[in-house]
């Protein structure tokens, strides 16, 4: 999906904030749909049709009228649409809770609007081609149906293990995966707690996919939370600045 063609969400109740974001987005060829409370979002939303009037959805979670958690878990009930928390609540709980409760992506305000921008666009990216069976980025390639990892045109040997939290971090690229959504698609919902299980797996895919565990570019830690597979590459931008 283009983003001449893409219907951003904006729910926010600062109108600094939802200026900055319209300027921002339309220069990139987005449509900008505005709304400063839960309910006005949850009513541009339009249950009977959500994915024809917005393709992403960028919400605020300290809203006027109800908490943005809630807001969150109403659109869930009617659509997949996907979700970035664009917040000044940076607490490891809040995040945590907003993805596995189907947040697509956590955004902490003061925040770099390339940054933004680069996840928005994975977003779109993934819900384009949800079913793809070939990942590839960079020297990076890997048959999801065949198992079958390279590098640089050389075979890499991959656990089960390894490869199946490689697969879940594809299926969700360029998005946040926590360590407990990791660990029970992998490990079984008695391991949720087993997070040393997850770092190790991680270390060694980063040591066998050519990424620096000092300064990681392909699997990304978010601390505390969980991991990302991203997709874009490290650039300065603007930063928005918000009301303390």
């Amino acid at each position: 999906m283009s983003t001449d063609q893409a219907r951003v969400l904006v729910i926010d109740d600062e109108p600094h904030i939802r200026h900055f974001l319209r300027i921002s987005l339309t220069s990139q060829g987005f449509q900008v749909i505005e709304a400063s409370s839960g309910r006005e979002g949850l009513e541009k939303l339009n249950a009977d049709a959500l994915t024809a009037n917005a393709d992403i959805v960028l919400l605020d979670l300290g809203l006027p009228d109800m908490d943005g958690q809630q807001v969150l878990d109403s659109i869930r009930k009617h659509s997949e649409v996907p979700v970035i928390i664009v917040s000044v609540r940076g607490h490891e709980a809040e995040k945590v809770r907003a993805l596995d409760n189907g947040a697509s992506d956590y955004v902490t305000k003061p925040f770099g609007i390339q940054e933004l921008l680069a996840r928005i666009r994975a977003l779109l990216r993934r819900r384009a081609s949800p079913s793809a069976q070939r990942f590839q980025h960079g020297g990076l390639i890997v048959d999801l149906a065949a198992h079958q990892v390279s590098l640089h045109g050389e075979a890499v040997h991959l656990t089960p293990k390894e490869f199946a939290v490689l697969a879940q971090l594809i299926a969700s690229a360029g998005r946040v995966v926590t360590q407990t959504q990791l660990l029970r698609q992998v490990w079984g919902p008695t391991h949720q707690e087993d997070t040393h299980y997850l770092r190790i797996v991680v270390s060694k895919l980063r040591q066998k996919l050519g990424d620096d565990p000092q300064s990681p570019t392909l699997l990304q830690t978010e601390p505390g939370i969980g991991y990302r597979l991203s997709l874009e590459p490290d650039r300065e931008d603007k930063t928005v600045c918000v009301k303390s």
